[in-house]
């Protein structure tokens, strides 16, 4: 595994995460009391991406059917979200967030 520069930490903020593309996988970044988190950004039960949806602390629930998941350790909360998200380590080098890959 290696890391990947995938944005700048000002393109991430508390109310508005960054949806990136990784080797054909759609990740989001999160951001919540300066610590940075990168979860899968489909939710599982049916296409949706998290980065449209409401957050709330450190949750986020899906725009379309109310899943809603914890964007820390990508655990489902509640709703028909089917299943955890994958998660992946996340690390800022400067001014870039950087997730493991």
């Amino acid at each position: 595994m290696s890391w990947i520069s995938v944005c700048g930490i000002d393109d991430v903020s508390e109310d508005e995460p960054k949806a990136v593309d990784v080797n054909e996988k759609k990740i989001g970044v999160f951001v919540i009391n300066d610590h940075y988190f990168a979860i899968e950004n489909v939710c599982p039960h049916a296409y949706a991406l998290l980065t449209e949806g409401f957050i709330e602390d450190q949750t986020v629930e899906c725009p379309l059917h109310e899943a809603v998941f914890d964007f820390t350790t990508g655990e489902l909360i509640s709703g028909p979200g089917c299943r955890h998200l994958c998660t992946y380590p996340v690390r800022v080098e400067g001014q870039e967030i950087q997730i493991q890959f």
